[in-house]
């Protein structure tokens, strides 16, 4: 039974491919051969992990527009130059240093799962709840909030990770030598819309 569970979902993803070889890869083979020699996005986009927040879908960009890195509650963990494995930060140094990209977009949602987990404290498991401790001085910055805490703390996460790309030395050089700049947005899951943050004031506002 679970063998076949598994074969079914291939299956899907094989059918989709099928739809996609025989639709979309005319239109699309002449890009590709062209990235095939090489990327070079401009924009950095830094994603939840969430199946519903597509950045390319959300934004209607062609292959090798953007620079992607998806995880939990689309969080940046701060500069840590220690020897543990770094993802999250392997990727964007990637972007910075050698791809060059010149904008780097925190990206954040509506009705995020791992929002909601770190309001009640974390999630059980071997990763989860210490990724999520990322978003505890935010969490506790809300204490007495009268909004509606989900989507304050999914506001907040965006800015957690916006200060925390600061910390990297080589972001800074790029921002100092304006070369680079950083954004924030959150997108609506149930309408469609996207906010984005005002760089002065830290507030967001929808887009028309």
């Amino acid at each position: 039974m679970v063998l076949r569970f598994h074969l079914s979902r291939m299956q899907t993803l094989i059918a989709g491919y099928r739809r996609f070889r025989g639709r979309r890869w005319p239109e699309l083979a002449a890009l590709y051969r062209k990235l095939a020699a090489g990327q070079s996005p401009r924009l950095l986009v830094i994603a939840c992990s969430d199946s519903r927040v597509d950045p390319s879908t959300i934004f209607d960009s062609p292959p090798g527009e953007l620079f992607i890195v998806r995880n939990v509650a689309n969080l940046v963990p701060p500069y840590e130059p220690d020897a543990g494995y770094h993802g999250a930060s392997a990727a964007i140094e990637f972007a910075v240093t050698r791809l060059k990209v010149e904008t780097i977009l925190v990206l954040g949602h509506a009705h995020c799962g791992g929002v909601a987990a770190a309001l009640d404290g974390g999630a059980p498991g071997a990763f989860i709840g210490r990724w999520l401790d990322l978003l505890a001085p935010a969490r506790a910055r809300l204490s007495g909030v009268e909004a509606d805490p989900h989507a304050a703390l999914e506001y907040e996460s965006i800015r957690v990770s916006l200060a925390n790309l600061g910390t990297f030395p080589f972001i800074r050089a790029a921002m100092a030598a304006r070369t680079l700049t950083l954004a924030g947005a959150r997108f609506g899951v149930s309408d469609g819309v996207l906010e984005v943050m005002d760089q002065e004031s830290g507030e967001f506002s929808p887009i028309d």
